[in-house]
């Protein structure tokens, strides 16, 4: 759960007016959809999977959810009860393949609809404040629960070669509680159009999207299709919170320095 607010979520919230047309139901998608392609964020700082996978399907779920006449804080519930529900079976049940393709669906499409709310809000004109807020506490909850319920499954069903083992969940919790955090409070303060520097070369895009995909929220989604193996989840998740401790120094370091370059209030 990465740079970018954690490549995990765009600000979502209620306020605009909506696009459902008052046409047949397949036309008003279409409209709405049409709008979205429009209406997208910057890719900078974006995972390649949050990039060209995690927001076309956001796209589509925002589409219909507005055709449906669904409220941005309404989609981020969905996402909510997907993401939690997956977390609660990873704690409550006992590691399996069929368990195991189960919790990816459930979190990736939690993450895709964790993308729709934000496109849903920018598309009836923008969120609210109280949207945003929704919907970066239900991250951060998703963010602590879903290593406490790896934590458990470490202890209630793995053979751990030893209890050093259990250490590194909570390790990775912190990891990402403090990218998650660093970052929303970086943007934060950071002034509107400081530090921007105009737009980077697209190769420069390109490398930085194929780099951050060690913490990207899909790709810790899909390490989870490995729940069913005891050995190789386990190190493919270590594997994970090793690339977000690296990533956190970088973070720290460069979002320090941006903010020191920023001039003090008068």
């Amino acid at each position: 759960m990465a740079s970018g607010r954690c490549l995990a979520s765009c600000g979502a919230g209620e306020g605009g007016v909506g696009v459902r047309g008052s046409g047949a139901g397949r036309t008003g998608f279409r409209v709405a959809l049409g709008r979205l392609r429009g209406a997208q964020k910057s890719a900078k700082g974006v995972s390649l999977y949050s990039r060209y996978v995690n927001r076309p399907v956001g796209r589509v779920l925002a589409a219909g959810a507005s055709w449906v006449g669904m409220t941005p804080n309404q989609v981020t519930v969905v996402s909510a009860v997907l993401s939690y529900g997956a977390v609660a079976a990873v704690a409550l049940g006992r590691p399996s393949y069929p368990l195991a393709v189960g919790v990816w669906g459930g979190l990736a499409l939690g993450f895709a609809f964790d993308a729709a709310d934000g496109q849903l809000a920018r598309l009836r004109g923008g969120g609210s404040a109280a949207g945003e807020w929704l919907d970066h506490v239900v991250d951060c909850a998703k963010i602590v629960a879903v290593h406490s319920a790896v934590l458990i499954t470490f202890y209630r069903h793995f053979e751990l070669p030893g209890d050093g083992w259990l250490l590194v969940p909570l390790g990775f919790q912190f990891a990402a509680v403090l990218i998650f955090f660093g970052g929303l409070l970086t943007d934060k303060l950071t002034p509107k159009g400081a530090g921007s520097g105009g737009q980077p070369a697209s190769g420069k895009v390109t490398l930085r999207a194929v780099a951050l995909l060690p913490v990207d929220h899909g790709v810790f989604c899909a390490v989870f299709l490995l729940l069913g193996d005891e050995r190789a989840f386990r190190w493919a998740y270590t594997a994970l919170f090793a690339a977000h401790v690296l990533f956190l120094a970088a973070f720290l370091s460069t979002w320090f320095r941006r903010l020191s370059a920023v001039r003090p209030l008068p």
